[in-house]
């Protein structure tokens, strides 16, 4: 590891310390100072999520759009804060959780689970329940270029028994979770470019990724779709619901779980991550 890797570690251990020393609401003060810096002060990707506000939400006003923009900026400060500051940052958290038994009976089936969800809410907090509470939780990640960064946040990731697998690793170990009956996690909302299947979101064609569907057909694994909605401080609800596959076939079912996850993002917009460049890929 780089001597700037190996320093970065260390600075966000040391963040880590600090943060899990605080309190909450100390927390929260620093992320909404964090996200007025980064909406003030830094413009990178700021005009790229405005723009994505106005394409999904194209009847909304410029002020309601400017309003929308910045919650979500405090929203993801403080989703970012309460990260770094794990386990800490889970302590008597309120989870309500809707659609338990779908994910109990996929499981029950013994074919393993394709677990789909998105970069909407606090997926931390759903990949913290997920791995406590099934017997194998295995999520497909990306890795930071920074090895400090990337080895601090799989250790966060992992701390309640999640597992990993990183993208460009054989597609093997993924069919290999579900041969164990394991729940493998896969983020599908980002855009796949040419290798993705064009299906709507918020009514316009976006490239997404094919490999959720494709691990069903090819496994008969049941499909779930699963966000962590914040409801207020320190109260959150998890929601499961299952994936619509009567119809083998990878649009339709990759249309089925993006309309799941379109209406949870249309009732809490500053909940999701709308930095991406979504419709980057043109049909």
């Amino acid at each position: 590891m780089k001597r700037s890797h190996t320093i970065t570690y260390f600075l966000l251990t040391l963040f880590k310390a600090w943060l899990s020393s605080i309190s909450k609401r100390s927390r929260n003060r620093l992320a909404d100072n964090m996200a007025s810096l980064l909406y003030h002060h830094i413009r990178f990707r700021k005009e790229l999520a405005r723009k994505n506000l106005q394409r999904a939400f194209p009847e909304w006003s410029e002020s309601k759009v400017n309003f929308t923009l910045i919650k979500v900026y405090v929203f993801f400060s403080q989703n970012f804060i309460d990260f770094i500051s794990i386990p800490k940052s889970w302590d008597r958290i309120k989870l309500d959780v809707v659609g338990e038994e779908f994910l109990e009976s996929s499981i029950e089936q013994k074919k393993g689970v394709v677990f789909i969800t998105g970069h909407f809410g606090c997926w931390e907090i759903l990949g913290k329940w997920i791995g406590e509470h099934t017997p194998l939780f295995t999520g497909v990640a990306q890795r930071q270029k920074n090895r400090g960064a990337d080895r601090f946040f799989q250790e966060q990731r992992e701390i309640p028994g999640t597992k990993h697998i990183f993208r460009k690793e054989p597609i093997e170990k993924m069919y290999d979770v579900l041969k164990k009956n394991g729940v493998l996690g896969l983020v599908s909302d980002q855009d796949a470019k040419k290798k993705g299947v064009f299906v709507k979101f918020f009514g316009l064609p976006a490239s997404t990724p094919k490999g959720a569907a494709l691990f069903h057909i090819n496994t008969s694994a049941p499909m779930i779709i699963g966000v962590c909605i914040k409801k207020s401080f320190k109260h959150y609800e998890l929601k499961f619901s299952p994936v619509d596959t009567s119809n083998q076939n990878i649009n339709e079912i990759t249309q089925a779980y993006t309309s799941i996850l379109e209406e949870h993002i249309r009732k809490n917009p500053e909940q999701y991550f709308w930095f991406h460049r979504r419709w980057k890929t043109r049909p």
